[in-house]
């Protein structure tokens, strides 16, 4: 298995529009489009575009969210994973587990293209 080219990289915030006033101010970056809720991961999420990869900006929706705990250990956000594009995700997903790595998968759609994500901390792995 072979790494395959950087999706993006996903940061935890306490706050995507504070997080994107400072994109704008230090990187001129724009929003890809509108922060939008995945309910079903439990985050509000809003892809950053940069001239080979995109940013994530996961903030939590409510107290039950994955990221809160990495907020209350990280105050202000920071990396929380990142996502490397792969032919079969599932085959993707195999081989790693297979070496002991633990990640976790969803099915995104974009108007670009349509993505299987598996997202990680940095200390395991992730693929798309």
């Amino acid at each position: 298995m072979k790494l395959g080219r950087l999706n993006h990289v996903g940061v935890a915030t306490p706050s995507i529009e504070r997080s994107l006033a400072t994109y704008r101010t230090m990187f001129g970056a724009e929003p890809h489009g509108e922060p939008f809720d995945l309910p079903e991961q439990g985050v509000r999420v809003c892809f950053v575009d940069t001239p080979n990869s995109q940013i994530e900006l996961i903030e939590p929706l409510g107290e039950t969210s994955p990221i809160v705990n990495f907020l209350e250990k990280n105050p202000a956000g920071g990396q929380h994973h990142v996502c490397f594009e792969a032919a079969d995700i599932e085959e993707a997903r195999s081989w790693f587990e297979g070496k002991g790595a633990r990640g976790s998968s969803d099915r995104r759609g974009s108007e670009r293209t349509e993505l299987r994500c598996s997202s990680s901390t940095p200390r395991t792995w992730a693929a798309c």
